[in-house]
């Protein structure tokens, strides 16, 4: 499969299918085609997946895309921010909930679940993580701008965990509590942080869903 990334700030990606190449996306990622590309909704692997899904913030049902003759079909991602394109054939990765846009048919998915339930309660953005394993590529939406860095061994970084986006499926991924009342109370920044741990590369995110959200909520009409 080819594809060409476009569009600046609000990306798109345009993949050119030959004859028989299937690509999966969330649902209502499908900007425009070509004629001769045909379209089926499925729960992608039973009732099972179907829930993973529900968990990292994805569609219900999964749209399966297959070329029956040479063509393109567009994705494009929700709010501004970038569209990354990762091989899995090279690395498995993890990801931020809500950030799986589309991936070749070859691609498989399933729940990481961090080992602090507390954190699953009251963390927020960090605790369910979706790991991508198998063969294709995944395009990933990341949100605002992205900043990368490569972790030798045992080399950690604490991050906000909406800042987080994806990583390397050799990095490990853990939750932190912040210390202080005080801090916790009125920091403004939860309760959790996010603890990266190398070897690997992490993909970091300056926009996260939650904060986009906060900086709207203020202009909202009140009625």
């Amino acid at each position: 499969m080819k594809y060409e990334i476009k569009g600046g700030q609000y990306p798109v990606v345009v993949c050119s299918l030959t004859d028989g190449e299937q690509i999966d996306c969330q649902a209502g990622a499908m900007m425009w085609m070509t004629p001769g590309i045909t379209m089926k909704t499925s729960t992608g692997g039973g009732l099972g997946k179907m829930f993973g899904r529900a968990l990292s913030g994805e569609s219900l049902f999964l749209n399966t895309y297959t070329a029956e003759k040479d063509g393109i079909i567009t994705f494009g991602a929700g709010i501004p921010g970038s569209i990354i394109p990762v091989d899995i054939g090279q690395q498995s990765i993890i990801a931020q909930k809500g950030s799986y846009l589309a991936a070749e048919k070859t691609v498989e998915s399933s729940i990481l679940i961090q080992k602090k339930l507390a954190a699953g309660l009251f963390g927020g953005e960090g605790f369910i993580i979706q790991k991508y394993t198998g063969s294709g590529i995944i395009f990933v939406e990341v949100f605002g701008s992205t900043v990368t860095y490569d972790l030798v061994k045992d080399q950690t970084m604490i991050v906000d965990s909406g800042a987080f986006a994806f990583a390397e499926g050799t990095i490990t991924i853990d939750v932190e509590t912040i210390k202080g009342l005080g801090n916790i109370l009125g920091g403004g920044e939860g309760l959790f942080n996010t603890i990266l741990k190398g070897p690997g590369k992490v993909w970091l995110q300056t926009m996260p869903l939650s904060a986009l959200a906060k900086s709207i909520i203020p202009f909202l009409p009140s009625n």
